[in-house]
């Protein structure tokens, strides 16, 4: 099922299930647990900020049982965090039916507008249910929990752990909380090896929605800038990015890996490099968590909520009046040919990675 269908179904069919189905009974918090299902649909930025929350509860809990349900097209960041002790899939009958069928001590929802997680939830077999109180789906918890727009979103899921007295993480960015399996860190080196050890910038120059698409065009001049100074790229992404990608690495500029590579091997290709370009989007979240550097392109997106943090970060935004539009995931339409994002010019994105790449030499970045 795609995703727009599954979104129309939530708002027609959970709207009624959180309306009327009865509230679950108030619990006291635990002291203890041992069995903990964290639900969480949804894309890759979504999950990947959630693993300082599932890292916070294994330091407080390290015998604690740590379970995921989450969606094929995000389940697979769960193999990067070592905590997670089981990933199931929503979207898959089997596994779904599985997860609902267990019996946890606590289920932590951190959807944060949908409402028929918030159902699972509910008719799960764990006495203690936290999600957040943004709609009618707080009615399904016994601990409905504040969510503000204005947070890091790391920080929202954090803050679904107050009850336990837990000492969340300090969600610091500049520490890495992802770890990449060797065998995709031994996949990722066999796909650089022409390059032979040099230092190289990453580029995902994919998006979700047309509003987040900066252009493969300007990717591609920020590129040829990077090789007059030495420095190659690399492209990486899904399949539907590899023609963007033949475009931007072209003519001895980089590599173009994109729909070569799992969403392991991707991170460990990320791992490798000295930065990460990209717009909003999962794969940017993926460098924050590895502790790799990153320039990153933000329009309809929250910059608050959303935007990497920390000085090995920079962040373009133009910051105009009709500037974040994005609300729980959905951007409307732009009448305006999402100036937000055009109006980033390719001499600023040239300054922010040289920027960074070389700290200690104004004239690079004066003179891109």
């Amino acid at each position: 099922m795609n995703i727009k269908a599954m979104k129309l179904i939530d708002s027609a069919v959970g709207w009624i299930a959180t309306s009327f189905i009865p509230a679950p009974k108030q619990r006291k918090p635990l002291s203890l647990f041992i069995s903990l299902l964290f639900i969480r649909p949804g894309g890759i930025g979504d999950a990947v900020l959630l693993a300082p929350a599932i890292c916070s509860v294994k330091h407080a809990y390290p015998k604690s049982r740590i379970t995921v349900l989450a969606e094929r097209r995000n389940a697979g960041i769960f193999s990067l965090v070592p905590e997670v002790d089981e990933v199931l899939c929503y979207d898959q009958p089997r596994e779904f039916l599985h997860a609902l069928r267990g019996c946890y001590d606590v289920v932590i929802d951190t959807e944060q507008s949908h409402r028929l997680s918030a159902v699972v939830a509910r008719f799960s077999s764990a006495p203690v249910k936290i999600g957040f109180d943004t709609n009618e789906r707080r009615r399904m918890f016994t601990h409905p929990i504040p969510y503000s727009h204005d947070d890091y979103e790391a920080v929202s899921f954090t803050n679904l752990l107050e009850l336990f007295g837990i000492e969340t993480l300090a969600v610091n960015m500049e520490t890495p909380f992802l770890s990449v399996p060797d065998a995709a860190s031994s996949k990722a080196a066999g796909l650089l090896e022409s390059l032979h050890g040099e230092p190289f910038v990453a580029v995902f120059p994919g998006a979700s929605i047309p509003e987040r698409r900066w252009g493969v065009d300007r990717f591609r001049l920020v590129a040829e800038v990077l090789s007059v100074f030495g420095i190659k790229i690399v492209v990486v992404g899904g399949k539907e990015d590899r023609q963007m990608g033949a475009v931007i690495a072209d003519g001895g500029l980089g590599l173009n890996l994109a729909g070569l590579t799992s969403l392991s091997e991707t991170a460990a290709v990320i791992q490798k490099s000295s930065l990460l370009l990209s717009g909003d989007s999962g794969v940017l979240h993926v460098a924050v968590g590895l502790g790799v550097p990153t320039v990153s392109l933000f329009g309809p997106g929250r910059v608050k909520k959303w935007a990497p943090r920390g000085d090995k970060h920079r962040v373009i935004n133009k910051g105009l009046p009709c500037s974040p539009c994005t609300t729980f995931g959905n951007t409307p339409h732009c009448p305006v040919d999402a100036r937000c994002m055009s109006d980033i010019t390719v001499e600023e994105v040239d300054r922010a990675v040289l920027e960074l790449l070389h700290p200690e030499n104004k004239t690079l970045q004066e003179n891109p």
